[in-house]
């Protein structure tokens, strides 16, 4: 059985080959992650204090779906936007507020999801093994809760926290989990070329 070499740098799971294409397509794709986690913000069930949206879903997914470096930098793009004053979070909010209200630490935390999932995307943990990529995508948001829920506790104490940051989260985050590693399997493309000799 022969091993197959993968050029240094180059993810196994890679379905939109952003790390070969040109850096103003990466700045394009950038642009059109930051309108999906957007879009996901406006896909939401009011609670208090913090509200049930499809961010997860999407910041997984980016993560996936971009690498880990790109998937990165594109939802700490999405945050800046939103810190300035454009309304792509939650919602439709905006302003730097959000970054120290109760929200904050589920906020700081998305970009560390993006990268945990892509990062194990690109180890084989995708669309290619499904239980894996499901196990992906639900460390991603467990991730999430736990550092949201964290925060969370330094505001209004962790009994509070737990009740209402983390525990509320746990059948959201299994379902969007479940959708995510589905949504992986639609993307076949996902072996980077073998290195030449």
């Amino acid at each position: 059985m022969t091993d197959v070499a993968f050029s240094p740098g180059k993810p196994s799971f890679s379905p939109l080959r952003l790390q070969d294409r040109s850096f103003a397509w990466q700045v394009g794709a950038v642009v059109l992650g930051t309108l999906f986690l957007a879009l996901s913000s406006y896909i939401e069930v009011p609670m208090v204090p913090v509200p049930v949206t499809m961010q997860t879903f999407a910041v997984t997914l980016v993560g996936a779906l971009y690498g880990w470096r790109l998937g990165a930098l594109t939802i700490v793009a999405w945050l800046v936007e939103g810190a300035v004053g454009f309304p792509v979070l939650s919602g439709g909010a905006a302003g730097a507020a959000h970054f120290v209200g109760p929200t904050a630490g589920y906020l700081f935390a998305f970009p560390l999801v993006g990268a945990l999932v892509g990062w194990l995307a690109e180890r084989g943990w995708n669309g290619k093994r499904v239980m894996l990529a499901f196990v992906a995508m639900l460390l991603g948001n467990l991730a999430c809760l736990v550092l949201g829920t964290a925060w969370l506790a330094v505001m209004i104490g962790a009994e509070q926290a737990v009740t209402f940051g983390f525990l509320p989260f746990i059948v959201g985050g299994l379902l969007k989990s479940a959708l995510g590693a589905a949504t992986l399997m639609a993307f076949p493309g996902g072996k980077a070329k073998p290195a030449n000799p």
